[in-house]
């Protein structure tokens, strides 16, 4: 079956088409009812359905006879570590970790934040609670005190999961003080805590409230998979808390298993056996999805990467684990790669691994630029893929399928839209607009499965987020078009599409003329405040290693060519030299708040930024 065929079946043919994906999972009790809605448009999936997503992820590739195959790899540069666990001794652990907190009161329902760094114990506690029902909410380890006492107020857990510590390339961060001043700041107390001792830092442990990851696995007994319902939660997943208080995305257990396990054949093209790679960090939503769920839905081998793509120890940190692991397919995000294109700009760091295993390589987490596809298409000679997703989906709403049919990629766009998801540009008034017109790009409802059910205890919230802007549809809160063959191009979040004296213009498209210059490694383009205009675009640069340029000549070299490409409605006349870009740590640049310093506004450092020193070294480029 070709593209369009499948595509046109899952919206015409919704029931029956998501009916058979659901076969291909193992149910405790198959469901009969595929779609139930709700007044919203939105609804739940297999409703009657039962399962347990631990079992559909390890006990079932066991019943298949993989219990010998490698399930997780951990490869640790920044602690000289690697451990490979198959599934027979991954199940095991999983089971007695499920198995210690049953006995310490955790059952079905509860929820347990887990506050950890790349280590396999936060995958063996994201599984363990999967198998007991418990709904486990991961927060990124190193999230300031304060972001992880706002989440512990909102998900009320009765346990929490941590480390004694974490590595960044060559600096420890101690997360026990972390986790102690986020419980004092928190009107709600957990009953108990985990401690993971990692030998870089002790941490010191409260009597009666925490105990040792090996002490309490030292006595703990293996259970069995609890059945739940397709509808109940699996996990709360908290967006960025940049902007006001974080939106606790819920995802559910049935609709989850059977979208993920779908979307390793369609968007990857995986079969049993695949050694996955998901370059992230399981604090995201890649890495819940593509380095715990997914993979393992799919029988493939993952890989858990505690390291950086460059300084841990150099830019050819990526193929050295290819080589290693013998990683087929590799997923991570476009600045990944534009830090390696910047360290490495001729990839001789690449020329020294065996990467031929590796048969295509997937880009996703913000917008690709067209300078980072090229390199990596040049340098690797392999299918460099891009597919546009977000937190609430899970999965990928635009991809190129190749698990149905490779096509012709076209730089700066996603593809098309993945099988279930109906995506529209609409304009401001919810009216569908020609194609190649920009606008808002919404999903009509209802949604497919493995997304966003609500969020976790408002759904008010939820329905004015998401329902409401625009009736009938999922608002995405990104613009872009799509073209005449149907190809989706995401232009960014609908606030970086910036008024020009009265003309709408993409810092998106500026962005992509920006970065072509042979001298650009990275930029960032953002709208500012202008008496005149309402809005300017000014850009931010970042200039390759080794590249001797004045600055003053190379924004004149900018300012012409993006008004050449775009023109002088562009009004684009300021591109400053920066020696970084202020970003988060799963490294999305902090465009919102570069805005505010270029507005001269008041604006509050992230607890998610990477380096906030970056932050003042910008004020002052731009005289604050």
């Amino acid at each position: 079956m070709d593209y369009s065929s499948e595509f046109q079946r899952s919206i015409s043919q919704r029931d029956d088409f998501w009916r058979e994906q659901a076969a291909r999972i193992d149910w405790i009790k198959a469901p009969e009812i595929v779609w139930q809605a709700k007044e919203n448009g939105h609804g739940d999936w297999f409703p009657d359905g039962v399962l347990n997503t631990c079992d559909v992820a390890l006990d079932a590739n066991i019943r298949a006879g993989r219990g010998d195959q490698k399930a997780l790899i951990y490869d640790s540069p920044v602690t000289q570590t690697q451990r490979a666990y198959t599934y027979n001794e991954l199940t095991a652990e999983v089971a007695r970790f499920a198995g210690a907190l049953r006995a310490r009161g955790i059952e079905k329902g509860d929820r347990v934040i887990i506050y950890m760094p790349m280590v396999p114990q936060a995958v063996i506690a994201m599984l363990g609670c999967a198998r007991i029902g418990a709904v486990h909410s991961v927060v990124f380890g190193g999230f300031a005190a304060n972001e992880l006492a706002v989440r512990i107020e909102d998900a009320t857990p009765k346990a929490l999961i941590t480390a004694s510590c974490g590595i960044e390339v060559n600096r420890v961060i101690e997360y026990k003080p972390l986790v102690d001043k986020a419980i004092e700041q928190s009107s709600h107390k957990p009953e108990f805590c985990i401690v993971l001792q990692r030998p870089q830092a002790r941490a010191d442990l409260q009597a009666g409230r925490d105990v040792e990851w090996n002490t309490l696995m030292a006595g703990a007994q293996p259970v069995d998979p609890v059945p739940v319902k397709a509808t109940d939660p699996l996990y709360i997943l908290y967006t960025s808390g940049t902007t006001g208080k974080p939106k606790g995305v819920v995802r559910d257990n049935g609709g989850h298993a059977v979208a993920l396990n779908y979307s390793m054949s369609l968007v990857y093209g995986a079969k049993p056996g695949d050694v996955y790679w998901a370059a992230s960090d399981v604090g995201w939503v890649v890495g819940h999805s593509y380095i715990v769920y997914a993979p393992l839905f799919a029988g493939c081998t993952s890989i858990l990467y505690e390291g950086k793509p460059v300084k841990t120890p150099d830019a050819g940190a990526f193929w050295r684990v290819v080589q290693d692991h013998g990683v087929n397919l590799l997923f991570t995000a476009p600045t990944a790669f534009r830090a390696v294109r910047k360290e490495d700009p001729d990839a001789r760091e690449l020329a020294k691994y065996d990467v031929s295993s590796l048969q295509r390589i997937f880009l996703a987490g913000e917008r690709l630029d067209p300078p980072t596809y090229e390199w990596l298409s040049e340098h690797t000679g392999l299918p460099v893929l891009d597919h546009w997703w977000q937190t609430e989906t899970g999965w990928a709403i635009c991809c190129n399928p190749v698990g149905i049919e490779m096509m012709e990629t076209k730089p700066g766009s996603a593809t098309v839209p993945s099988p279930g998801f109906d995506v529209q540009i609409v304009d401001s008034f919810g009216h569908p607009v020609p194609a190649g017109e920009q606008g808002y790009i919404a999903v009509k409802l209802p949604l497919p499965p493995g997304c966003m059910k609500t969020v976790w205890g408002d759904d008010e919230r939820f329905r004015r987020t998401y329902l409401d802007p625009i009736p009938g549809y999922y608002s995405s809160g990104d613009g872009g078009y799509i073209d005449e063959d149907g190809y989706v191009f995401v232009m960014g979040r609908t606030d970086d599409v910036i008024n020009v004296a009265g003309h709408r213009l993409s810092t998106g498209e500026m962005e992509e003329v920006v970065a072509s210059h042979v001298a650009v490694a990275e930029c960032c383009v953002v709208g500012a405040q202008d008496e005149l205009k309402g809005q300017v675009p000014i850009g931010l640069v970042l200039v390759k290693d080794g590249v001797a340029t004045d600055p003053d000549e190379l924004e004149r070299e900018l300012v012409q060519m993006v008004r050449e490409r775009i023109g002088a409605i562009a009004c684009f006349q300021r591109a400053m030299v920066v020696d970084r870009l202020p970003k988060t740590r799963s490294g999305k640049i902090l465009r919102r708040v570069i805005r505010q310093i270029a507005d001269g506004e008041a604006y509050t450092v992230p607890s998610t930024i990477d380096d906030p020193a970056i932050l003042e070294e910008i004020s002052e480029k731009f005289g604050r």
